[in-house]
């Protein structure tokens, strides 16, 4: 099996992107989302984060689309602005392939390369255990679970929290003026 090539998304990525991000929400609690959002919201998703310079990736083989990853500010507030947070998602069809890890490593290298200092990942279920080993394969670290804190799936969810630093980490202060 070929590896897949990771690019920057389109906007006739989008369908395959609802897609996969909707079976997720149905199946799966990486999100603790409950409702599959539509072409139009996944639409103005992919565009505020590209708005911000930040990236959004997708994986491809032979033409098909097995996952996509992109990087938003953990939070609003100026004082975040080093510090990003990543989402990834893949097509049933494409788990334990390797496209994860090769959409994380990607993602860790372009938000790097923008000068950011962290990325958090905030995963859903502590049960997720492909999520959490791909993480932790590329250097995260553990640093907090939030117990109990979703409902789904008739189910309390914990929400565990991993960090990695990119680049400088907090070696050194960024340089005045960002």
């Amino acid at each position: 099996m070929t590896l897949p090539v990771i690019r920057a998304s389109s906007a006739a990525d989008l369908p395959h992107i609802t897609a996969i991000y909707g079976w997720n929400v149905l199946n799966g609690t990486g999100t603790f989302e409950l409702e599959a959002p539509d072409l139009a919201e996944m639409t103005r998703r992919r565009d505020d984060v590209l708005s911000k310079g930040l990236p959004w990736l997708v994986a491809e083989r032979d033409g098909q689309i097995l996952g996509y990853a992109y990087a938003n500010h953990f939070r609003p507030r100026r004082a975040y602005r080093f510090c990003l947070e990543d989402s990834i998602y893949l097509s049933d069809a494409a788990r334990g392939q390797g496209a994860g890890k090769l959409l994380l490593t990607e993602l860790l290298k372009q938000c790097e390369a923008l000068g950011a200092r962290q990325m958090l990942a905030v995963i859903g279920d502590s049960a997720n255990a492909g999520s959490i080993g791909v993480h932790r394969s590329l250097g995260f670290e553990h640093t907090g679970l939030l117990k109990a804190s979703g409902w789904k799936f008739d189910a309390w969810r914990d929400v565990v929290l991993m960090q990695r630093a990119l680049g400088l980490g907090n070696s050194v202060p960024p340089e005045s003026g960002q």
